[in-house]
């Protein structure tokens, strides 16, 4: 079963930017839908963003619309997560799986995650 490998992450001030990536070399990642997610100190993981497995449809949380943008490179299975205008809130571990979009339910296995600290 292939696990995800999420990488990334980093300390960043509030209004900055990172890039995150979602690997999985030799897998069938590029046949799913995948999601990615993020966990907050004391708080539960929620729905980040999502993508089709073609790339065709994109999902974004509430909290990150406009700010984030979700993209995937089937040639290179791997899916990315541009983020911008970071703020305080978008501090967490952030991590990758296999998702039904349209109910944001992982399915898949989860990586090892990568962490985004937003502070200044």
């Amino acid at each position: 079963q292939w696990q995800p490998v999420e990488s990334g992450g980093g300390l960043v001030q509030p209004g900055g930017s990172l890039r995150l990536s979602c690997a999985a070399p030799g897998s069938t990642l590029d046949y799913h839908s995948i999601g990615w997610f993020r966990q907050a100190p004391g708080k539960e993981r929620e729905g980040v963003s999502c993508i089709g497995s073609a790339g065709i449809g994109t999902y974004y949380a509430d909290s990150v619309k406009g700010r984030f943008t979700i993209s995937r490179d089937n040639t290179k299975k791997t899916i990315y997560l541009q983020m911008n205008s970071l703020k305080p809130e978008d501090t967490g571990v952030y991590y990758c799986a296999a998702t039904t979009c349209s109910d944001w339910t992982p399915w898949g296995p989860w990586g090892q995650g990568t962490q985004v600290t937003v502070s200044s």
